[in-house]
C-alpha cells in the first residue's frame, strides 16, 4: 500500500508541467462552466476563451479538442439542471426560488419578443440564445412557460451548447495567436469576450436614448422597439451575460 502510494507521488511529480496542468485544468473548466450555466454570474465565455488560449500554446494537438468538449457539455448540463430546476417551479402552485430568480432577470418585454420567436422558430431559437449575450435566459424562461418537455429543450441545447463553446473558442484561439506569451492572449481574450457582451447593451441604451429625444419623449416614448428596458418600476432588472 505504501509503495503503491510511493510510486504515484513519482510518477505525478515526474509529470511535465503541460500534463499537470491539463489534470487539473479539465475538471476546473467543467466546474467553472456547469456553475456558471446553473447560476448566470460566473463569466463562462471569459472561462471558455481563456482556456482556449492555454490550449493553443500547449504542444498536444488534442488540447482545443477537449476544451471544446468539456465546455460544451458542462454548458449543456447546466443548462438541463437550471431547466429541470425550473420545471419544478412551473408545475408546483407556490412555484420556486429557481423560476422566480429567473423571472427576475428578464423584463416583460424580453419575455414576450422571446416567446414569440420561440412560437416562430422553435429549436432554432434556442441555438441563437447562447450565442446572443444576455439572451439564453429570456428563452429559457419562455420555453418554460410553454411548458417544452425537458428531453426537447436538452435536444435543442445540445446544438446550442456545441455553436457557443466553438465560438468562445475561436475568439480564445484569435487571442492566443496574436501574442506569444499565454497571459498576453488570455488578456486579449477575456477583452474581446466582455466587447461581444458589452455591444448588444451598449446598442439598446442608444436606442433607447434615441426614442426618448425630444420629440419622441412622452408616456410611450421608450416603446416599441421590443428589446429596450422599460422606464417603470421594473426597470431596474437586467439580464446576465
Amino acid at each position: 500500500m505504501i509503495d503503491g502510494v510511493a510510486r504515484f507521488v513519482t510518477v505525478v511529480g515526474e509529470l511535465p508541467p503541460e500534463s499537470t496542468q491539463q489534470a487539473a485544468g479539465y475538471p476546473s473548466l467543467f466546474l467553472l462552466v456547469a456553475l456558471g450555466a446553473l447560476v448566470p454570474v460566473v463569466p463562462t465565455g471569459a472561462i471558455v476563451s481563456s482556456a482556449a488560449v492555454v490550449a493553443f500554446h500547449q504542444t498536444s494537438p488534442l488540447s482545443l479538442l477537449f476544451v471544446f468538449l468539456v465546455s460544451a457539455s458542462a454548458a449543456c448540463l447546466g443548462d438541463a439542471a437550471l431547466y429541470w430546476l425550473g420545471r419544478r417551479g412551473v408545475h408546483s402552485d407556490k412555484g420556486s426560488r429557481w423560476l422566480a430568480a429567473l423571472e427576475r432577470r428578464v423584463t416583460p418585454e424580453h419575455l414576450a419578443h422571446a416567446r414569440e420567436r420561440l412560437d416562430a422558430h422553435q429549436v432554432s431559437v434556442l441555438v441563437l440564445s447562447r450565442l446572443v449575450p444576455a439572451g439564453r435566459i429570456p428563452v429559457m424562461l419562455a420555453c418554460l412557460l410553454a411548458e417544452m418537455p425537458l428531453r426537447r429543450f436538452v435536444r435543442g441545447d445540445v446544438a446550442a451548447c456545441l455553436a457557443w463553446a466553438a465560438t468562445y473558442q475561436l475568439i480564445g484561439i484569435l487571442g492566443g495567436s496574436l501574442f506569444p506569451e499565454p497571459w498576453q492572449g488570455v488578456v486579449a481574450a477575456v477583452g474581446l469576450t466582455v466587447l461581444v457582451s458589452a455591444v448588444p447593451a451598449l446598442w439598446r441604451r442608444v436606442r433607447g436614448t434615441r426614442s426618448g429625444a425630444p420629440g419622441g419623449a412622452g408616456p410611450g416614448a421608450g416603446q416599441g422597439s421590443g428589446t429596450g428596458v422599460p422606464e417603470g418600476p421594473g426597470g431596474s432588472r437586467h439580464e446576465h451575460p
